[in-house]
This record gives C-alpha cells, sequence and structure tokens, in this order.
C-alpha cells in the first residue's frame, strides 16, 4: 500500500530528466510529449554489450524505433533486430549497417524477403516451413537461424508469452518440427545454417524460465549436432527482460541475467535481443491535464490530454504505471485517482489507481514514467489524435527526433 505521506519515487525516472523544465518543454513541444535520456539509452546498450559482447547483442527495434534510436544502436556497436519491411526500412534509412540486422517475423512476404536479401542482412530467423520454402525460392543466400519454440511458460501475460506450444512462432521441439526444420536448412543449396534462435516472451521478472528455456535449447542444439554432424554456431535466447514500471517491481538485473543465461550454457555462445530492458525506463511521457471530475463513490477522474492513441499498454494488458506532477513530486499525494485519456473508449485509462496531491487541477502538467517501450511504436492515430513528438534529452539539451503530427497529416494520405 502506498503511504499517502510519500513523495513520488523518482528512482523511477531517469536521472537525466529529473531536474528537466518540463513546463518549458511542453510550451515549446506541446503534449504529449515522449521525453527521452539519451546516456539512459547508451548506458543499458553499453551493459548489454560488457555481459555478452556487443556482437552478440541485437537490440529488439519493435520496443521504439526510429533513425535517431537506429543510429544510437549503431553507435553503442550493437545488432539490430527488425521484425517487417517497415522496421527493415527506417534502419536502412538511418544508415544502420545492414551486415548487423537479423530479420524477424512469422509471416515475412515475398518482398520484404527479397528486400533482406537485396540488402544484405546478417541473418533471418526462420519461422515456418512456408517461409523457408520462399527464402530458397527468392535465391536468399545468407545464414538462417531456426526460431524453437522451447515449451516454457514465461509467467507473463498471455498475449506476450510466446514460447509455449500454442506459440503462433516457430518450429515445436516436442514435435520434431524443429529438428527438421534445422535438416532442412543444413541440407540446402542455398541457405547456411546460422544456429537455434527462441524467445519465451516479454516483461519477464522470473530468471528460472529463462534458465530453463536455456537449458532446453541446449538439449536442442545437442540433438541437432547429433542428428546433421553440424554444430550450433549460436544460440540466440531472444529478449524479454521485464523493466520495472511500479516502484515495487521486481525487475531483474542485466547481471543477474546475464548471469542465469552463462550458467545454463557455459560453452555455448549465447546471443540475446533487449527492447524493453533497454528503452523503457528510458522515458517518460507528458501530460497536460484538461479536467478533474469527482464522481461520489466510484473514483476522481483525472483526463489528460492522451490516452490509448500513445500509451494502449494498459488497455491491451493491463500494464501497470505511476504518475506524478512534476511541479509537486515531494507533495503528499493522499489522492487515489484514476487518470484517464481522452478518447471515446470507457477503458481508455493510462493509470487506474494514481496516487496524487488533492489539488491537482486543470493545466497541471502530469507525468507517467517508464515509457520508453511500446508507447510510441504502438501509438495510433484513434480519434483521429495526432502522435506526440519525441525529445532525446543529454546533457540537459532537449532535441527533436520525431515531429509533432499535425492536422494535415491526419488527411496526407487520403486521395478524395
Amino acid at each position: 500500500m502506498t503511504d499517502p505521506a510519500a513523495p513520488f519515487d523518482l528512482t523511477l525516472v531517469p536521472e537525466g530528466l529529473r531536474a528537466l523544465d518540463l513546463e518549458a518543454l511542453a510550451a515549446e513541444y506541446g503534449t504529449p510529449l515522449f521525453v527521452y535520456d539519451e546516456d539512459h539509452l547508451r548506458a543499458r546498450c553499453c551493459e548489454y554489450g560488457r555481459h555478452f559482447g556487443s556482437e552478440n547483442v541485437a537490440y529488439a527495434s519493435k520496443a521504439f524505433l526510429c533513425r535517431a534510436m537506429a543510429r544510437l544502436v549503431a553507435e553503442e556497436g550493437l545488432g539490430l533486430d527488425v521484425a517487417t519491411g517497415g522496421e527493415l526500412h527506417v534502419a536502412l534509412n538511418a544508415g544502420f549497417p545492414a551486415e548487423r540486422l537479423l530479420f524477424h517475423g512469422n509471416n515475412k512476404s515475398d518482398a520484404e524477403i527479397a528486400a533482406a536479401r537485396d540488402a544484405g542482412v546478417a541473418a533471418v530467423v526462420g519461422d515456418s516451413d512456408d517461409e523457408l520454402e520462399r527464402l530458397e525460392r527468392l535465391g536468399y543466400r545468407g545464414r538462417v537461424l531456426v526460431r524453437v519454440t522451447p515449451g516454457v511458460e514465461a509467467h507473463t501475460h498471455e498475449y506476450i508469452e510466446t514460447g509455449t506450444e500454442r506459440s503462433k512462432f516457430g518450429f515445436s521441439f516436442a514435435t520434431g518440427a524443429a529438428l527438421a526444420a534445422v535438416e532442412r536448412v543444413v541440407r540446402s543449396e542455398r541457405l547456411a545454417f546460422g544456429g537455434l534462435h527462441c524467445h519465451i516472451g516479454s516483461q519477464v521478472y522470473r530468471l528460472d524460465s529463462y534458465g530453463k528455456a536455456a537449458t532446453v535449447m541446449g538439449e536442442v542444439a545437442l540433438e541437432c549436432e547429433r542428428a546433421t554432424g553440424v554444430g550450433v554456431p549460436v544460440l540466440d535466447l531472444g529478449g524479454g527482460l521485464g523493466a520495472r514500471y511500479l516502484a515495487g517491481d521486481p525487475a531483474p538485473s542485466i547481471a543477474e541475467y546475464a548471469r542465469v543465461l552463462h550458467d545454463a550454457l557455459p560453452d555455448q555462445r549465447i546471443a540475446v535481443e533487449p527492447g524493453r530492458s533497454i528503452a523503457a525506463a528510458a522515458a517518460i511521457t507528458v501530460y497536460r491535464v484538461g479536467t478533474v471530475k469527482a464522481v461520489p463513490g466510484v473514483t476522481t477522474y483525472v483526463a489528460v490530454d492522451g490516452g490509448m492513441s500513445d500509451n494502449p499498454r494498459p488497455v491491451l494488458y493491463g500494464a501497470g504505471y505511476e504518475a506524478y506532477l512534476p511541479d509537486r513530486v515531494d507533495a503528499p499525494r493522499p489522492l487515489t485517482a484514476s487518470v484517464a485519456g481522452k478518447h471515446c473508449e470507457q477503458g481508455d485509462v493510462v493509470v487506474p489507481d494514481a496516487h496524487l496531491p488533492v489539488d491537482v487541477a486543470p493545466g497541471d502538467l502530469l507525468v507517467t514514467p517508464v515509457t520508453g517501450a511500446y508507447g510510441y511504436s504502438m501509438a495510433s492515430n484513434y480519434n483521429k489524435v495526432p502522435r506526440p513528438a519525441v525529445l532525446f534529452v543529454r546533457g540537459g539539451e532537449a532535441r527533436v527526433v520525431i515531429r509533432r503530427e499535425t492536422a494535415d497529416d491526419l488527411t496526407r494520405l487520403d486521395l478524395d
């Protein structure tokens, strides 16, 4: 239970953003507004590189991608995991080295495979027999990692749990499909076997699930070697390490995560694909309060100028966030309120049980921290709301990396 006399826990906010004049930024760039601490992003990339080797780390671009983010990842020496032709295009447009791109996706089209082939990506993660046929037919001659479904529970939301037998991703180890796929790639005259891949889910706190997945993948590798006579160059164990969204969340450290994987596979080259654990805690979203409405016996609704169009995670997954008023961060917070969005859905609630000062009022800025992953990347124009601007801040200086959409952008694609 949150102590109403306690101030907001600023450890949820990256250090480089704590002293910013958010009112000045909001006045210049508008709200809602995503603000990233660039040094935090770089430090997380660097920490992953220290524990796994930068050549074995591919940032999962689905968490947050723009040209500036792709360039930052490139500068930090990591690879980049892309899952669609659009993500591939953004990465290449940013000048990201194609030889450090890993191409994912459970339903890659002919056009996407051709684009990856022509770009010269480092590897493709093979997800189905249909896809392996497409890769051969389209003349892809690079490395293929076979995605394995290890049958491991990640203990996360069912929509983002991807390593069980009911998953739409990968080849089942239990049924023998994974081994058959490896044998097919090894026998292929066009494809080069690059290793095995798995991903058990996203927003995972249970390190024992990662340890179990690593152990299973080690067994898969041994079986593949026995069956084909070919060694497994790398075991890519995906990503999904959980972030600390709420003050009490038990998010493991990168060091703890790395230790579990290396202990399970001490003699194997390991690769990982972190996304959320790099980007989530690097950013805050700044809103402007529009109305405060007390509904007796129900709650007090504090409505902000964004919502599910810039952060759909609470609606999709019931994801939890905290909120604070940046100009009264040390004030007592006895009011339990529902921070609601402006969209035409009763479920458009950003924080259902936010602890706020009792004098919260229209015009106040309200901030939700830990919004750097799956916020802007899942944003929409629902209700024809323009998407927010995105800022990177370094050394107290802000720069726009994605401009705010305008009303004109909402009709830019219309032909009639």
